[in-house]
């Protein structure tokens, strides 16, 4: 542990020593620098504390750095990845490790109060300048510093008067190539009130202020927009009436359209839906529109003659919408997503801020790119322990609405955290994330990590969307409205009851009930990991009742038509075992839809789904139940005919 005295006019920074750092401040004793020895530069940072004394503040910190000491090889364990930023200097030092260890040359200092970018040389040896040079390896800072976010610990910001706020720094999560830079001129204060939820630094950084609250009304500016052939023909009519039939959206780039709705049906006013947005998409020039023909000057018309289960789309569809969004390189860390979809709360998974919105608010969007919001409050669902055999991550989502009711999470923030929820990779993630909604909740949320970056940037990559965010993270301080922590190797697989999601009931109690339809698919339960559960149980057997599967994108098809087990792929493993398997990717009979929808319960039946939602008439007649559960406890149920605990059917 070491002590650092900061007053006006000192330069904050560290050198490999004490004697170095100590040669270049002025007027601080190097007693306390001669902690700061050359190993611990090279651990990783620990903690940071702060307390009150007399003017001036003490800082204590823990194989850490005066200033910021950064070096490449935490940014890419931290996050694998180069983040693209800038942010404004006011009386600042920038000095590059060599220069300062080996050398008596000069430190390059900006003018107080200009703007400037800093430029940070992937090569060490290159002395830091400001926005006056920029090697062809610098990685470029982009928000300004009073959003600059350090992992843990809120944000730091530099206010006029000088003062760098540094909230219960916990842990560092941005660090760059070996560089420092010092700051002059400054005294270090706290901030309490930046102790704030992953939601709360969402909003916060998106209406420009340092902090918000719950119960706050605040402008905030969105990043995405998405929606599809349901509303997104009434959100362009808002649009044109409230703008002007001439009007231009406000961002193009910002504006995601993905009919998935009411797409395989001969029904010929959805049709016309499809129609409706590609001629938007045509008159605004927007990029990112996934229509199911190529033709942008043509007509959707489904071809009933041909049945369900072949493809009938073109090589820009894209699958159900909240599945696609992430799979297209849409979702990133840090972001306000609104989209016209309920459902829209499951890119929570990716550490963003997502929720549904009506077609009025995304047609205002349209128009001017913000919204007001109310900021909610925050309920904390603590993860910890294993997932025993048999056991999902829909299993989780419906232990906890089953725990706090299906309006138990009414406009609040459900935040998930602990090792579980950081055990579980994307798919898992976003299986929770996407149920938010069925609990009230206004956003469901996971803090992001190296599985999100790592997920993220690779789809990114894939697809060319915009590269750069700017994620947040955990304060170890947070208040909640709800905090409760959950054991993991508790859990068993469980069925949410007609008729709603939070009748919750153990699948090994329900035996008796009787089943006439099973289906697998939607943004919930029609992921590649879903229909590989699914096929693991029903592998070499065969169903007792109909059972359809509508994976949730066309590639989620293709992957199931390349994966091979034992010589066979897993689509045909599937259609071996009976389940009616259609090509056509789309939400299908998650939301009932006409009566030709694939999979639609057109009568009185029972139905066990993997989708997420089984209020009354939701998959079609009004006099059907349809029961929740994972992917593994529907497809035991299939073979079965009954409500069937998956344990059964897995060894050990």
């Amino acid at each position: 542990m070491a002590d650092l005295f900061c007053q006006g006019g000192d330069i904050l920074g560290i050198g490999k020593n004490g004697h170095d750092f100590a040669r270049l401040m002025r007027g601080v004793p190097s007693q306390p620098l001669e902690h700061f020895v050359a190993s611990n530069l090279d651990k990783p940072l620990r903690d940071i504390s702060f307390r009150k004394q007399r003017a001036p503040y003490r800082m204590s910190m823990e194989h850490s750095i005066g200033g910021c000491f950064l070096r490449e090889n935490q940014m890419q364990t931290r996050f694998g990845r180069r983040f693209k930023r800038s942010f404004p200097v006011r009386s600042a030092f920038c000095v590059q490790r060599d220069e300062l260890l080996g050398s008596q040359a000069p430190l390059v200092k900006t003018t107080p109060g200009q703007q400037q970018s800093i430029r940070l040389p992937g090569n060490h040896r290159t002395v830091i300048t400001t926005c006056a040079q920029r090697p062809a390896s610098a990685v470029e800072i982009t928000p300004r510093l009073n959003q600059f976010s350090a992992g843990g610990s809120g944000l730091w910001h530099l206010e006029k008067k000088g003062i760098i706020h540094f909230p219960a720094i916990r842990k560092l999560k941005i660090e760059f190539p070996q560089a420092i830079i010092c700051f002059s001129n400054v005294s270090i204060a706290l901030s309490h009130s930046d102790f704030m939820t992953l939601t709360e630094k969402i909003i916060a950084k998106a209406c420009g202020k340092t902090s918000v609250a719950p119960g706050e009304n605040v402008w905030v500016n969105v990043d995405v927009l998405l929606t599809h052939d349901v509303c997104g023909p009434g959100t362009i009519g808002v649009f044109k009436r409230e703008f002007g039939q001439n009007a231009k959206v406000w961002d193009k780039n910002k504006i995601v359209i993905i009919p998935d709705h009411y797409i395989f049906t001969a029904d010929s006013l959805s049709n016309r839906n499809v129609d409706i947005l590609r001629d938007f998409v045509r008159e605004q020039g927007l990029p990112y529109f996934y229509d199911v023909i190529d033709d942008p000057e043509g007509h959707w018309k489904f071809d009933a003659s041909q049945g369900q289960l072949k493809r009938q789309y073109g090589s820009q569809f894209a699958g159900v919408c909240h599945t696609a969004l992430p799979a297209k390189g849409h979702t990133r860390p840090g972001e306000i997503l609104f989209g016209t979809d309920s459902h829209t709360c499951m890119a929570g998974a990716f550490g963003e801020f997502a929720t549904g919105i009506g077609n009025t608010d995304a047609g205002f969007i349209l128009g001017i790119g913000k919204l007001l919001i109310k900021v909610p409050e925050t309920m904390r669902f603590y993860l910890e322990g294993q997932l025993a055999h048999g056991v999902m991550a829909k299993d989780v989502i419906l232990h906890v609405i089953g725990d706090i009711g299906f309006d138990g999470a009414t406009y609040r923030a459900m935040q998930w955290e602990g090792p579980g929820a950081d055990a579980m990779h994307m798919d898992d993630r976003m299986t929770i994330a996407n149920m938010a909604i069925e609990a009230g909740a206004k956003n469901g949320i996971f803090a992001p990590d190296q599985t999100t970056f790592d997920y993220v940037d690779a789809r990114i990559k894939a697809n060319g969307t915009k590269a750069d965010y700017d994620p947040v993270f955990l304060d170890r301080d947070q208040k909640f409205i709800y905090d409760k922590v959950f054991d993991l190797s508790q859990l068993e697989p469980t069925v949410a009851m007609h008729p709603d999601p939070g009748q919750r009931e153990l699948a090994k109690n329900l035996g008796k009930i009787t089943l006439d339809r099973a289906y697998i698919g939607s943004c919930t339960g029609g992921k590649t990991s879903d229909f590989l559960a699914f096929a693991e149980i029903v592998q070499g057997k065969s169903v007792k009742i109909d059972t359809f599967g509508v994976p949730a994108t066309p590639g989620v098809v293709e992957e199931l038509q390349t994966i091979h087990w034992n010589g066979s792929t897993v689509w045909q493993i599937l259609t071996d075992a009976g389940v009616l398997m259609t090509e056509n990717a789309s939400c299908a009979a998650c939301l009932g839809g006409p009566l030709d929808t694939f999979g639609r319960l057109n009568k009185s039946m029972n139905c066990i789904s993997a989708t997420n939602r089984n209020f009354p008439g939701r998959m079609g007649s009004k006099e059907s139940k349809v029961f929740l559960a994972s992917p593994y406890t529907v497809a035991a149920s299939a073979l079965t005919g009954h409500i069937t605990d998956p344990r059964e059917f897995l060894s050990a």
